[in-house]
C-alpha cells in the first residue's frame, strides 16, 4: 500500500473527528416495529423503506459507515476486495475467506467473447459508456443459464460475478470507444489494478493502483440512494440480479446522481482558472444555475469521501502538473461556495467534486467517470438487494391522485 496515500487518509480522519461527535441519530440506528409513521417529502424524502445492517450515513455529522466500520478506517487499512466481502457477508473475512473470495473474483473476471463481440459492434465514440455498460450487463444475463434462479444463494454468486465482471466490461468499453481491442484481465493484479490496466492497457504503478482502490472503497455503498433503491425495487419483484443491476446503472447515469462528477469537470473547464471563479460563481447565482459537486440530499456537513479525495487530488496534480490549474480552480471554487453558502445553507463539497479531478489527473477521460462509480457501487447495490431478498416484500408505494374522478366520455366527432 502507498504510505503517502495512507497518510493523507489518516490526516483527513483526524480532521473529521475534530469536527464531530460519536453519537448516532436516535430513531435511525435501532430496530423498528412496522408500520412506522414518518414525515415524507416529494421523491420519497424521509420515507423509511426497510431496515439494514449494511451501511449508515449520518448527514448532519458527515459519517459514512459500512457494517459498523467508518470509511476512513476502510480507506486507510482495507482494500476493495475485502470491502466487498464485508458488504456482502456482514463481517471482515479471515485470511482464507479473503483468499477464496479473491480467487473467485479472479475466476469470474473474464467475460464471454459473445459479450465483447456485441459491444464492438454497437459501441462508438459517441456512445455513452453507461449505456454501453447496461447493454453489457444485459448480455451477460442472457448468457448465464443460472440467471433466473432468484434464490439468495444463486443471486449471491451472480453478485460476485457482477462485481468482478463490471470492471472488465467498463475497461473494455473504455478501449472500444477509441477503436482499441479489449485486453485480458491479469490474475496477478488487484481488482483496482486490473481495472486501470483494462482501461489503459498498461500496468499501473503502486500509487495509481492504491488511489483507484481507495476511490472504489469510498463509492461502494451510500445508503438508500437513487440507484440502490432502483436496484432493490426491481429485485423485489423477483426479477434476476442482472436486470436489477441494469436498472441501477440507468439510475446512476443521471446528472443528479452518478453523472454529477462529469458535470463538475465540465464546470471547472468552463471556469478556466482560479482567477475566473468569483465572476463565474456570481453569474451562476444570478441565473439560478446549479453548481455541480456541492450540496447533498443527505449531507449537511462536509462529505467524508470528499475529505479524503480532496488531498488525493492535490497529490495527483502534483504528480501530473498539467492538471495543476484544474486543481487550483477547484480549490478556489470550494473556497467561494463554502464562504457564500456553507454556513447559511450547509452546502459543502460532495464526493463528486474531487473524484473527477482525481480521475482526470490519473489520465482517465471524463466519459468514464460515472462507469468508475458503477464499478464500485455494484457492491452496495447487490449487497442491499440480497439483504432485502432474504425477507422480501414487493415495493409498492402509492401516489395521491389529483385528477378528475367522473369525467364524461364525449364521442370524437363531438369534441371541440
Amino acid at each position: 500500500m502507498s504510505k503517502e496515500v495512507n497518510e493523507l487518509i489518516k490526516q483527513a480522519a483526524i480532521k473529521a473527528k475534530q469536527e464531530t461527535d460519536d453519537e448516532p441519530e436516535p430513531g435511525l440506528t435501532s430496530e423498528i416495529e412496522w408500520p412506522v409513521e414518518v414525515k415524507i417529502g416529494r421523491g420519497l424524502e424521509g420515507a423509511i423503506a426497510t431496515t439494514t445492517k449494511i451501511g449508515y450515513v449520518n448527514g448532519a455529522k458527515g459519517w459514512l459507515v459500512y457494517q459498523g466500520y467508518n470509511c476512513f478506517d476502510l480507506a486507510e487499512k482495507s482494500n476493495f476486495e475485502e470491502t466487498c466481502y464485508l458488504l456482502l457477508f456482514g463481517k471482515l473475512p479471515t485470511d482464507k475467506e479473503l483468499r477464496d473470495f479473491t480467487e473467485k473474483l479472479t475466476e469470474y473476471r473474464h467475460i464471454p467473447e459473445a459479450t465483447l463481440d456485441v459491444l464492438q459492434k454497437v459501441v462508438t465514440p459517441e456512445t455513452h459508456p453507461m449505456s454501453a455498460l447496461a447493454t453489457g450487463v444485459s448480455i451477460l444475463g442472457n448468457l448465464d443459464s443460472t440467471a433466473d434462479d432468484t434464490s439468495v444463494e444463486a443471486e449471491t454468486d451472480v453478485s460476485i460475478k457482477l462485481i468482478a465482471q463490471l470492471a472488465t466490461l467498463a475497461g473494455a468499453i473504455a478501449r472500444i470507444r477509441h477503436g482499441k481491442d479489449p485486453v485480458d484481465p491479469d490474475p496477478e493484479l488487484s481488482h483496482a489494478g486490473n481495472f486501470l490496466s483494462l482501461m489503459t492497457g498498461q500496468k499501473p504503478d503502486e500509487v495509481l493502483e492504491r488511489i483507484m482502490d481507495v476511490a472504489l472503497i469510498l463509492h461502494a455503498d451510500h445508503g438508500m440512494n437513487a440507484s440502490t433503491f432502483t436496484t432493490m425495487v426491481v429485485n423485489s419483484s423477483l426479477s434476476d440480479m442482472y436486470s436489477s443491476v441494469v436498472a441501477g446503472i440507468g439510475s446512476l447515469k443521471g446528472p443528479l446522481h452518478g453523472g454529477a462528477n462529469e458535470r463538475v469537470l465540465y464546470d471547472l473547464q468552463e471556469i478556466g482558472s482560479a482567477d475566473n471563479v468569483e465572476s463565474w460563481f456570481k453569474e451562476v447565482r444570478e441565473t439560478k444555475r446549479r453548481v455541480m459537486g456541492f450540496g447533498h440530499r443527505v449531507y449537511k456537513a462536509y462529505d467524508p469521501r470528499a475529505r479524503i479525495l480532496g488531498p488525493i487530488a492535490k497529490l495527483m496534480t502534483d504528480r501530473n502538473p498539467k492538471f495543476k490549474r484544474l486543481y487550483e480552480t477547484a480549490i478556489k471554487l470550494e473556497e467561494v461556495v463554502t464562504r457564500e453558502l456553507g454556513a447559511e445553507k450547509k452546502i459543502f463539497p460532495n464526493v463528486d467534486f474531487y473524484s473527477g479531478t482525481v480521475y482526470r489527473a490519473m489520465g482517465i477521460e471524463i466519459a468514464m467517470f460515472t462507469p468508475i462509480f458503477a464499478v464500485s457501487r455494484i457492491a452496495g447495490w447487490t449487497a442491499r438487494a440480497l439483504e432485502y431478498l432474504a425477507d422480501n416484500r414487493l415495493f409498492r408505494p402509492r401516489a395521491v391522485y389529483t385528477g378528475p374522478i367522473k369525467a364524461e366520455y364525449v364521442p370524437i366527432d363531438k369534441r371541440s
